[in-house]
């Protein structure tokens, strides 16, 4: 594969888990998107382990939802890495990865906020074209999305313990605790609002400049918020 050229997408999340072993071995240390990808890989592994004992209606729905998402933020590093345009939602990550008064979990944050905020509606209205089905009302797809919230209600524990023991990385006293410091995120509130988003999306399919410019307006919000974490 030539400099320039993208890897393939993942297919599944055994490989989305491997292409994140890939990303964490090539970064050096005090990389601000190392900090985030060391944090989602945990996070997805956490997931995979949790979500193999959890009966779920529509898997199949479910497995290309997870990995559809996941894609988003490894195309957006192959973007980069390629020297191609990067997606508005991420830039902030990947344009302060450098600075060095930036907190880990600044750069964590920042990441998840990308990744929840914009990729994930994105993601469930393309898993949910290309399966054809229908995911907003009281059925199977949308049961089974708020099923994982569940099951990633005890993650967000663990990810404070993760970030206190150096998953993500020492902890800066300027931040005081890691409960402040992670009180404006969830992953459950913020993908309750996620697949909010994509409903709204999803009634907007018949109109497709409108759907296009909400799109636009989504992402440059959540380049301002990400903008406003990496203060």
């Amino acid at each position: 594969m030539s400099p320039d050229q993208s890897p393939a997408a993942a297919a599944s999340i055994g490989a989305v888990i491997a292409r994140m072993e890939e990303i964490e071995a090539t970064l050096s240390p005090g990389d601000g998107v190392g900090y985030f990808n060391r944090l989602y890989l945990n996070v997805t592994r956490e997931i995979r382990d949790t979500l193999a004992s959890t009966t779920f209606e529509a898997p199949v729905f479910l497995d290309a939802l997870d990995v559809t998402f996941a894609n988003l933020y490894l195309e957006a590093f192959d973007a980069v890495g390629t020297g191609a345009e990067c997606p508005t939602a991420w830039a902030p990550l990947f344009e302060h990865r450098r600075r060095t008064h930036i907190t880990p979990i600044q750069f964590a944050l920042a990441g998840m906020n990308a990744h929840i905020n914009h990729d994930l509606p994105l993601a469930v209205i393309t898993t949910a074209t290309e399966q054809a089905v229908e995911p907003f009302a009281d059925c199977p797809y949308q049961r089974d999305f708020f099923r994982v919230n569940d099951a990633l209600k005890h993650v967000e524990g663990k990810i404070k313990s993760w970030i206190s023991v150096g998953v993500v990385g020492a902890v800066d006293r300027a931040l005081g605790n890691v409960d402040d410091a992670l009180s404006m995120w969830g992953i459950h509130g913020a993908r309750r609002a996620a697949w909010d988003q994509a409903a709204l999306f999803w009634r907007l399919r018949e109109h497709p400049r409108l759907l296009a410019e909400s799109e636009r307006t989504l992402a440059r919000l959540v380049n301002l918020a990400g903008r406003g974490i990496l203060v």
